[in-house]
Parts: structure tokens; C-alpha cells; sequence
């Protein structure tokens, strides 16, 4: 049988669901609805989830090329006690989020920036969101939060990883 891993946990895939996009089946199939469908194209990046430390756009993504991969969706980033990762709790702390809809694309894509480059600078930090809009916030407060997330996390020397793959 397919196999997927997400969040952590192995999932099997019925032959029938290869054919999905990656967004499809976690929405539908695993009820993950963190994960946004925004515009269905690529372009809008609130469906970003993480594919093997990769940020991905999930509804350009067939879930057969997940196969046998490491999926972490908005949903896996908490941790194990039901904290917010600090990620999060930054983009909170920093006034970057208002509806919310493009927040766990925006989360997903800063958590690869920070997996690559616990440091990044301001110009690192809008290069990998680039792919990500957001039409509520202005993108000031959503730079000044991952660069909070990376701050804390190496004064504290808290993991990035998210939740769901830290030993428990």
C-alpha cells in the first residue's frame, strides 16, 4: 500500500486518492483544514505545507509525488502540550494576522526558511514569502514576526522543528 507521513503519522493511501492534489487529500481525506485552498494555481501560497523540510504549494502537488515523504501541515506545528510553536506565537505577538486565511501558508513558509537559516535577514525573510499574499495585514508585521520567531528561538535555543516531529 501507499504510504504518506503526516504530522507524523503513517497514513496509507488507497490507489484511488493518487490522483488528488496534495490539498485535496489533506482537506478531504485527513480533515486538515488548516491548509487553505485559495486559488488552486500556485500563486497564492495559503495552501503551503511542508514536504521533506521543502516549503510546497499543496494544491500543485499530486499526493502521489508524496508517497513515502514527510508531510507537516499548519496542524503538526504545535507542540506536544498544544502550545503554539513560537512561530506562531510570534506572528500573534507581532499583529501578523487578522482573517487568518493566508496565516498557516505564511507560518508553513517562514518554518522552511528558519529549518534552512535560523538567521535570516529582513530581504531573506520577504525573498521566501514572496509566493505568499496576504491581503489584510500589510507584509511589515509578517516580516517583523519570523523575524521575532528566529530571534526567540535562537536566544531561547528553542527547535525549529515543528511539534509533530519532536520526540515526545
Amino acid at each position: 500500500m501507499n504510504q504518506i507521513t503526516i504530522n507524523g503519522a503513517p497514513y496509507g493511501v488507497a490507489d484511488d486518492d493518487l490522483e488528488l492534489s496534495l490539498l485535496e487529500y489533506l482537506r478531504e481525506r485527513r480533515f486538515l483544514t488548516g491548509t487553505k485552498n485559495g486559488c488552486e494555481r500556485g500563486l497564492c501560497g495559503s495552501c503551503t505545507v511542508i514536504v521533506d523540510g521543502k516549503a510546497l504549494r499543496s494544491c500543485r502537488t499530486p499526493v502521489e509525488k508524496a508517497i513515502g515523504k514527510s508531510v507537516v501541515t499548519i496542524e503538526g506545528m504545535e507542540g506536544p502540550g498544544g502550545e503554539p510553536h513560537p512561530i506562531q506565537k510570534a506572528f500573534m505577538d507581532a499583529g501578523a494576522i487578522q482573517c487568518g486565511f493566508c496565516t498557516p501558508g505564511m507560518v508553513m513558509s517562514a518554518y522552511a526558511l528558519l529549518l534552512r537559516d535560523p538567521d535570516p535577514s529582513r530581504d531573506e525573510i520577504r525573498k521566501a514569502l514572496k509566493g505568499n499574499l496576504c491581503r489584510c495585514t500589510g507584509y511589515q508585521q509578517i516580516v517583523d514576526a519570523v523575524s521575532l520567531a528566529a530571534k526567540v528561538m535562537r536566544e531561547q535555543a528553542l527547535p525549529v522543528e515543528a511539534g509533530c516531529l519532536r520526540k515526545r
